[in-house]
């Protein structure tokens, strides 16, 4: 549709002509790029995926066309209108009302004998060894685990909304971020360093009471299969899974403009639960817990270098390096440590078989699996690893670096829009024209 200038008022100052002009969009003219940051763009690396509480916030803000006043008809179906976009606006009302029947038909009836039990807490505890009736109580698997990482997630889906919209949102206007994209990216890594500021020491305490402490390999295949956990052990690890779940079924629901590596994204998301899944299923837990850490650990420094980043945080530059070597050690470091441990102690320590019937999985055809899952990962983490030095070369070489993510120039769009916006209501009445025109809806690039 042709672009059309809404009619200005016949009274118009000569003031507000000029104002006109300087907000007139132009061909000739480019919005420049954000560089207020110390480290001059985004750092684009990491394997955070959006939130549905910022889907709004990442695509441009464009004016809307006034509707007439809605008619009786309209009106008496206002009702369900306003619970459906109350849901949007306030999208952890959906999970929350999950959780809340969820838990309300459980408390009806709250033993193991209730369905839900089953969705709410850990199944498959083993009655208690005679010979040592003290030791802590072990879990084995099954089916019904996936109805635990299913509730879970829409937990996780409630947590994260809730804490980003009524949280976090707040506090990024507190700290003087003011553009709507800005926020949403504040808010999504502000959550992700708080889930990872917990989850991150959490691991290394399950670990700790492990074989595996401190990332020893042979622990991980000693004593092979590891059919059994502790609890907190189970817990952790379905929990994460969890996590991982509900952030792939965000972004594969397509509710955040992609970002340059969205491929990358993407495939992260793959790999990671194909490796969840298959190291739960066929008992190599150990090994998922030295990766699930080192990502962990690593994501939350990641995250924290975003947030300081957002709100031009003079430590930023320091942080970053700091965050760097964190990476560096525990991406590469570890898990190609884990990776060559594939080639000599995986075939020599415990058992090397495939039996079904004693769920001996630690054979060749394991191996190979294993071995592609972790390289792919591996080669995910240096296509990030290779941007995360481009920033730092850019920041000490030219000490502003320009940002060329696509994704990064949301910030001045939303700017823009939001200017024209009220350019066109001050010009126009806020409603109309003189001729009674409602001035039409425009995107930022000067087409509708």
């Amino acid at each position: 549709m042709a672009d059309s200038e809404p009619f200005p008022l016949l009274n118009t100052s000569v003031d507000q002509l000029h104002s006109a002009i300087d907000y007139a969009p132009s061909s000739s003219r480019t919005t420049r790029r954000r560089k207020s940051s110390a480290l001059g763009q985004d750092i684009r690396a990491g394997d955070t995926g959006p939130a549905l509480a910022t889907a709004r916030d990442n695509t441009s803000v464009i004016p809307t066309v006034p509707t007439k006043r809605p008619s009786k008809r309209r009106r008496a179906r206002g009702g369900f209108a306003r619970v459906r976009q109350a849901m949007t606006k306030h999208t952890y009302l959906v999970p929350a009302l999950i959780i809340a029947l969820t838990l309300a038909l459980y408390v009806v009836q709250p033993n193991d004998s209730n369905p839900l039990h089953r969705f709410i807490f850990l199944s498959y505890r083993l009655p208690s060894d005679p010979a040592n009736p003290h030791a802590p109580a072990q879990y084995g698997k099954g089916l019904w685990d996936i109805a635990f990482v299913s509730f879970w997630t829409v937990v996780l889906t409630f947590t994260r909304e809730f804490i980003m919209q009524e949280l976090l949102r707040p506090l990024a206007r507190a700290a003087g971020i003011r553009s709507r994209g800005k926020q949403a990216r504040f808010m999504e890594q502000m959550y992700t360093a708080i889930y990872f500021g917990c989850l991150g020491p959490a691991g290394l305490y399950v670990m700790s009471k492990t074989p595996v402490w401190y990332y020893s390999t042979r622990g991980m295949y000693e004593d092979f299969p590891h059919m059994t956990h502790e609890a907190g052990f189970k817990f952790y690890y379905l929990f994460q899974a969890a996590y991982w779940a509900q952030q792939a079924i965000v972004l594969l629901l397509g509710m955040e403009k992609p970002r340059k590596d969205f491929k990358e994204l993407v495939g992260h998301h793959i790999v990671s639960l194909s490796l969840i899944a298959l190291s739960y299923r066929f008992h190599f837990t150990y090994m998922g817990l030295a990766v699930y850490s080192t990502h962990d650990i690593s994501d939350f420094f990641l995250a924290t270098s975003k947030v300081l980043n957002y709100i031009d945080s003079p430590v930023v530059g320091p942080y970053f390096f700091l965050f760097m070597c964190v990476w560096i050690y525990l991406r590469h470091f570890i898990n190609l440590k884990i990776i060559l441990s594939l080639f000599t102690e995986y075939t020599t320590v415990g058992p090397f078989e495939l039996n079904w019937a004693t769920q001996q999985y630690k054979c060749t055809l394991s191996q190979y699996i294993t071995l592609g899952l972790l390289s792919s990962l591996q080669a995910l983490n240096l296509f990030w690893l290779f941007y995360i030095f481009r920033i730092a070369y850019r920041f000490l070489r030219y000490d502003i670096a320009e940002d060329d993510r696509s994704d990064a120039e949301v910030t001045d769009v939303d700017d823009e829009a939001e200017k024209k916006k009220a350019l066109s209501e001050k010009t126009n009445g806020h409603a109309t024209g003189v001729n009674g025109n409602a001035p039409q809806a425009r995107l930022v690039n000067g087409r509708a």
